[in-house]
């Protein structure tokens, strides 16, 4: 559950809650959190730039449902561990570690979030669709509480739990809008998110050195070499699994210069526009890794909200993707 880490400023020991009220409450459902669910309309928009006819209104309940349903989950899962989060430098913090909010007020206050996200999926328009979406939601909330309750403490299997909460969004947007997942955008899905498991888990080994152990009790079952093979595994195969989405959309992003009437030789040249995101994922790629081996940063989700060239690769890379949308043949 833990798929990102509350990076609250360390403060004494002697402090006291550091979020109190309604604002306690706010930051226990970490709502920064919320743009993983932008993994749920992932499908859908690749599916509207190759010409797929959908309302947007089922994506968009969908999205909020796990958005809904995951900080419900982030409560669960500071719950359990609120007590190693008491000594940790950071998480100390978080209102159920520092007492801001009681334990069972955390816990009617998950329970209460998870029904809300349930509800939100009858807005979804067709029965048969709010069915297989509320299948993959509730796939998900047992997945992540399996990970609180366990998986988080078994080596290699605690990366493949929290992995497979973003493959699940994906294929929960596709059947929103009732249309077929690509499996190279699912492949790609699940390897990046592997690729930002074991780079978080490489980034504490670097930053908190011996202490990583405390901080995350799996760690103990890893090695810096494990992880350091970890990440570049599954750095290749997150490219590869992209380049090969990428290829097998070629011809609904196919833009052609020239034409047979005025050349006079053939078709004329045509390429892939989708191609050209290739380049800013692939620098993202290995900043990361090259900024994670440096120990500046324990956590690639802060390295892209905060990394200068890797924010700039994710606007190249949504502004090339615009651009093959725009122009591309959409299959022509």
């Amino acid at each position: 559950m833990t798929e990102c880490t509350d990076h609250s400023t360390t403060g004494n020991a002697g402090e006291g809650p550091k979020y109190t009220g309604v604002r306690a409450f706010v930051k226990l459902a970490r709502p920064t959190q919320w743009s993983k669910s932008a993994f749920v309309l992932v499908g859908p928009a690749y599916g509207w730039a190759q010409g797929e006819a959908f309302s947007w209104w089922g994506a968009a309940w969908a999205a909020v449902a796990f958005s809904l349903a995951s900080s419900g989950l982030y409560v669960i899962n500071d719950w359990f561990d609120r007590e190693r989060d008491r000594v940790h430098p950071r998480k100390r913090h978080r209102p159920l570690a520092s007492g801001a909010v009681s334990p069972r007020a955390g816990l009617v206050y998950a329970l209460c979030l998870i029904a809300v996200a349930i509800a939100a999926l009858l807005l979804i328009p067709a029965w048969h669709t709010r069915a297989i979406v509320g299948v993959l939601l509730g796939l998900h909330i047992g997945n992540v509480m399996t990970y609180s309750a366990y998986f988080k403490r078994k080596v290699i299997v605690d990366v493949l739990s929290l992995s497979m909460g973003f493959v699940l969004r994906v294929m929960a947007g596709c059947a929103a809008v009732e249309i077929e997942p690509s499996s190279w955008l699912l492949n790609a899905t699940l390897f990046l998110s592997m690729f930002l498991a074991f780079g978080k888990r490489l980034g504490e080994r670097r930053t908190l050195g011996p202490e990583a152990a405390a901080a995350r009790s799996v760690q103990s079952g890893y090695s810096d070499v494990l992880l350091e093979m970890a990440v570049v595994v599954t750095a290749v195969a997150t490219l590869l699994t992209y380049a090969g989405y990428v290829q097998s959309r070629a011809e609904a992003y196919l833009v052609t210069f020239g034409s047979p009437q005025v050349k006079g030789v053939g078709p004329g040249f045509g390429f892939n526009l989708l191609w050209l995101t290739m380049l800013p994922s692939t620098l993202a790629v290995l900043r990361t890794m090259v900024q994670l081996d440096r120990g500046k940063y324990d956590d690639p989700t802060e390295l892209a909200m905060r990394d200068a060239v890797v924010r700039v690769c994710a606007v190249a890379f949504v502004g090339l993707t615009v651009l093959a949308i725009a122009f591309g043949t959409r299959g022509g």
